[in-house]
């Protein structure tokens, strides 16, 4: 019996603590049997407790996750590289040849939440942007990795 791969996908942001962490978290969710899921960044902000808390109101713990930089990844053969933020895209490192590189950018939940004028209306930010990334890894992801 021949078994295939699990393709190799990485979600790239900026700091790796939030968009490309929640995007991590719904696609292993959905797709852990099919994909190996990696998360990393440009830069390593640590993991935002929004996120983690909006996550987990979904039923999804990424809390053992960790923020890292993308260079941790160097020896992984990665088959298709997601950015998820505008800055990650635009500075996206070069990676092998045979790496694909997609850009599928959601809003930056922090930066939304600081002018939000209560806490609910900030963590509403995150929720919104949650459940995005929850549709397209449910979705589209798929779909976008063939």
């Amino acid at each position: 019996m021949t078994t295939t791969a699990k393709k190799k996908i990485l979600f790239l942001c900026t700091g790796n603590s939030c968009r490309s962490q929640m995007a991590e978290g719904w696609a292993r969710h959905f797709h852990s049997d099919r994909l190996e899921i990696h998360s990393a960044g440009i830069e390593a902000h640590g993991l935002n407790p929004n996120a983690v808390a909006v996550m987990q109101e979904a039923g999804v713990d990424i809390s053992n996750q960790s923020s890292k930089l993308v260079g941790t990844l160097a020896e992984v053969p990665l088959d298709m590289v997601i950015t998820v933020c505008g800055h990650a895209d635009e500075n996206c490192p070069v990676f092998a040849s045979q790496t694909q590189t997609v850009h599928v950018g959601f809003d930056d939940p922090p930066k939304l939440a600081r002018d939000a004028a209560t806490p609910e209306e900030a963590m509403d930010h995150f929720r919104r942007v949650r459940d995005e990334i929850r549709d397209f890894a449910r979705d589209r992801l798929l779909k976008l990795v063939g």
